[in-house]
């Protein structure tokens, strides 16, 4: 009898822990810098509901990403920097682990929703599409345990993934479903996924399409009522899709109030690089035209914010560096497990950071950019570079002052730098070096051109 009550009493205990962990959201905006946001000093559009998030929780003024969605994407579920694993543009390495993995192994049920795009990119008429489409990692293959997500094939199967989209739901292709909206299918899937799963802890990443290209109506749009002109590209619409970005977070939220699950869930809103070229914006007094693509401030400076009720301390701003390789750790972290000793990162955790502590700091965040090769990416070239609070250098000997919460970007000459400065440029040059030491994958030794052709 007593063997029979010991065991009970140590089942409720297993059950208490396990509830106490923590649900996290991961979400992440897909082309949208700081100027985006109010509450990074935006002035352009209204974003009230990630206004209030960072409000009561903590916003963090030096995230980075990199300057295009699959370098991001690659980097932020491996915690690895791009030339540890870089193979293709809108390709991910099937034999890497992702987040996905690791928190399923954690005991988390998974979930993923929004845009993939790391399974096959080319069409089959560009240069040497032949070699490379369908080498990447199949969703199924990631680690989650249930998914919806636009742009899972073929780039010429993928469809709209706005108005009419089409997406692959758990193994099942479902095409131009004709009257939806993208981004709203995405969260009935993931607020069902949740009433499914009250009694599990979770981890969802909500890999949204907002608001990348093409430049639609959303519901919320005055022309949403003709049907036919849903699919409509024109610049104008981009406010609303900001707009859209901001009230797809909100109901996000609300579900999970309804829920019941609010007070015990991490939510993480990030972006996977800057805001589009062709949209400026206004940002503290200034005119800011986008960078995505680009390696200056405004292609790769994005937001960052944390909130959890009652966990989190509201009103709180963290100036500590941060790149796409420290969500791994971070979810580790958060999610009380281990990554396996053979897994290698880069990243660092911020988990310290969130929760009000001191954490360990990075001096530098470092990239290796190159989207190569891959459908329209003549136009791109390789950087390597690093950056700390003040000062940017890239690995040709190109140096430029960074310094404020802005976009600010002012290149130095070798011969006017200050003590400060030639501190920096000594520290960043050894960033550089010691990043760049192996592991390095096969395809990031070679300089390629779009057509993935090596260039002398």
């Amino acid at each position: 009898m007593q063997y029979r009550i010991l065991v009970a009493i140590l089942s409720l205990l297993v059950v208490n822990t396990h509830a106490e962990k923590p649900n996290i959201l991961l979400i992440m905006a897909d082309d949208i810098g700081i100027e985006g946001l109010s509450c990074y000093g935006g002035t352009s559009y209204r974003t009230p509901r990630l206004d209030a998030l960072a409000a009561e929780g903590i916003r963090f003024t030096h995230a980075y990403s990199q300057p295009l969605c699959t370098p991001t994407r690659v980097q932020i579920m491996t915690g690895k920097y791009n030339h540890r694993n870089w193979l293709y543009f809108g390709t991910l390495d099937p034999e890497e682990k992702t987040f996905g993995h690791l928190m399923s192994d954690a005991g988390y049920r998974t979930c993923i929703a929004g845009k993939w795009q790391l399974q096959s990119y080319d069409p089959p008429d560009f240069p040497n599409a032949d070699k490379r489409r369908g080498q990447g990692m199949k969703v199924g293959d990631a680690g989650f345990h249930e998914y919806q997500l636009y742009h899972a094939w073929h780039t010429e199967d993928k469809g709209s993934r706005y108005a009419n989209p089409t997406f692959d739901r758990n193994g099942e292709l479902v095409k131009n479903l004709e009257g939806r909206y993208g981004p709203d299918t995405s969260v009935d899937f993931i607020l069902d996924f949740y009433s499914r799963n009250k009694d599990k802890p979770t981890f969802v990443y909500y890999a949204m399409a907002l608001p990348h290209w093409p430049v639609n109506p959303t519901p919320d749009s005055e022309v949403w009522s003709e049907p036919s002109r849903r699919l409509e590209e024109d610049s104008k619409y981009f406010p609303d899709m900001v707009a859209y970005m901001d009230k797809v977070v909100g109901q996000l939220i609300d579900g999970l109030e309804e829920l019941d699950l609010r007070k015990n869930t991490t939510v993480i809103f990030y972006s996977d690089n800057g805001t589009d070229q062709k949209v400026t914006s206004g940002f503290r007094g200034e005119r800011i035209r986008g960078g995505k693509a680009t390696p200056l401030q405004t292609g790769i400076r994005v937001p960052l914010i944390v909130n959890q009720p009652g966990k989190i301390k509201a009103g709180q701003i963290c100036s500590d560096l941060v790149d796409a390789s420290d969500f791994l750790p971070t979810l580790a972290d958060l999610g009380e497990t281990k990554i396996p000793d053979t897994w290698f990162r880069d990243g660092d955790s911020f988990a310290p950071q969130i929760k009000g502590k001191t954490g360990k700091k990075r001096d530098a965040a470092f990239f290796w950019y190159d989207p190569r090769p891959g459908w329209d990416k003549e136009k791109f070239s390789r950087a390597v570079f690093a950056l700390d609070h003040n000062y940017k250098l890239f690995s040709d000997g190109r140096f430029f002052d960074i310094s404020g919460e802005g976009f600010k970007e002012e290149e130095i000459t070798i011969e006017n730098l200050s003590d400060e400065a030639k501190s920096a440029y000594s520290k960043l040059d050894s960033v550089i070096k010691a990043t760049m030491q192996p592991p390095i994958s096969n395809a990031a030794k070679k300089l390629v051109n779009a057509h993935g052709e090596e260039i002398e």
